[in-house]
């Protein structure tokens, strides 16, 4: 049986920058994005990599070449062949639960050492082609003669060769997750201007902590071919917006009467996070100090229509009720900015004493995070949002600002399509 009582530290955490797709890091692909993280994590820790014991990685959208992209990664950074390795697809929660999984398998005392994080890149998405079309091409490999490829070509229409793009929606709604943003925006009577509001105040963090180099220290430079030039800093942090080059933007998903535009939903991102646990015994025997231990962690669903951006509005009172503590206990919070309306909305959910007993069983609600102790360092909506790889982020930013605010407690949260939440509570280890 599992040993509950093993105490999982985070040692450190790093990532490549996260850059608008499209931009520099258009030519690289998760592979090289994945790698090149937990190759930079290996040289920060100067760990022998002989010590991990499992890689575990989140992706959303997948190349077929490299299906089980934490192991390609894992290799190509130089952990041994002899370390498994396996890829999470949990949607925007991936990395979480890859972190989850790791502290799972250190606490159970199957490995002392693992990496967890994750890989995104949307520059470059596998495009495939209708299904008439691919059976076709399936069957075309035993067409003899000119005749035999006449009958497969019999009936293919002209609408049948246009590429199937993968759409980033929830299948079993068929909305986007903007568009499902909008009817959550309408339902809490989330307006534009609050809407805004939070999205230049994550760009303004963001940039004062990059300038000051608390959002940069963790990030690993990304070699670009063909000329390998190395991208450095994360290019979609606006410093300088304002309301009203905000109020400028377009609704994108309800034109008429819409009020989430590009300005305040998180971007489009490529980039690789990768994050270090150990168990706390085995970290004392090789003279490290991590920088947390991981208290507890819930992972929940919720339903699809209705609830899809509100996983952290179930999940952290599930696990501060478990753990003992309350909201004014954590110091630093971390929650996941898929847009801003998202976020908004559960700030009114945690707060709503209705919600807590129809859907908690709670007799009142936990209460709203201060703004205070929110992102401070910025989020998804200026950082930007890798699908795979922000549950990284998070954990590394948690830890960092644990230890630069000379907090306790720090909680990460995160909502997923698919209406997946997911809360981790982290305790700052005193040097």
């Amino acid at each position: 049986m599992p040993d509950s009582s093993r105490t999982v530290v985070v040692v450190d955490g790093c990532r490549t920058p996260f850059a608008r797709s499209e931009t520099e890091l258009r030519d690289l692909g998760a592979y090289e994005l994945g790698r090149t993280a937990i190759a930079g994590l290996l040289r920060r820790v100067a760990i022998d990599p002989a010590e991990i014991g499992l890689v575990a990685m989140g992706t959303v959208i997948q190349d077929p070449n490299t299906s089980n992209v934490a192991r390609e990664c894992a290799l190509g950074a130089n952990v041994p062949a002899s370390v498994p390795a396996f890829t999470v697809t949990a949607a925007c929660i991936s990395a979480n639960v890859a972190f989850r999984e790791a502290a799972h398998a250190i606490r159970a005392r199957d490995v002392d050492v693992a990496i967890a994080g994750g890989t995104e890149t949307l520059s470059d998405v596998p495009i495939r082609w209708s299904r008439p079309l691919r059976r076709r091409l399936m069957a075309s490999r035993k067409v003899k003669g000119p005749s035999g490829w006449l009958k497969l070509l019999r009936g293919l229409r002209p609408r049948d060769l246009a590429p199937d793009v993968p759409a980033i929606a929830d299948f079993s709604t068929g909305l986007t997750m903007g568009q499902n943003c909008e009817r959550l925006a309408k339902r809490f009577g989330i307006t534009r201007e609050a809407q805004d509001a939070f999205a230049m105040r994550s760009h303004r963090l963001a940039a004062e902590a990059a300038a000051s180099g608390l959002l940069t220290e963790p990030v690993v430079p990304a070699p670009v071919p063909p000329r390998f030039e190395r991208a450095t800093a994360d290019n979609g942090i606006r410093g300088d917006t304002s309301m009203e080059k905000l109020a400028a933007l377009r609704p994108a998903f309800d034109r008429r009467f819409g009020t989430i535009t590009a300005g305040n939903s998180s971007f489009l991102t490529d980039g690789a996070s990768a994050v270090l646990l150990m168990s706390e015994e085995r970290a004392g025997v090789l003279g490290i100090r991590p920088l947390a231990r991981v208290v507890d962690d819930v992972l929940v669903a919720m339903d699809p229509l209705e609830e899809l951006l509100l996983g952290p509005g179930l999940a952290i009172p599930k696990l501060l009720d478990r753990i003992g503590l309350g909201l004014d206990d954590i110091d630093v919070f971390e929650l996941h900015e898929a847009f801003a309306a998202q976020v908004l909305a559960v700030q009114i959910v945690l707060a709503d004493d209705a919600f807590a007993r129809e859907r908690l069983g709670r007799d009142r609600a936990v209460g709203r995070i201060p703004e205070a102790k929110l992102n401070r360092w910025g989020g998804s909506l200026s950082v930007g949002h890798p699908f795979g790889a922000t549950g990284g982020r998070l954990v590394t930013t948690c830890c960092r600002r644990l230890e630069h605010e000379n907090g306790r407690y720090g909680m990460v949260a995160a909502c997923a399509s698919g209406a997946l939440g997911y809360a981790l509570v982290l305790e700052r280890i005193a040097s």
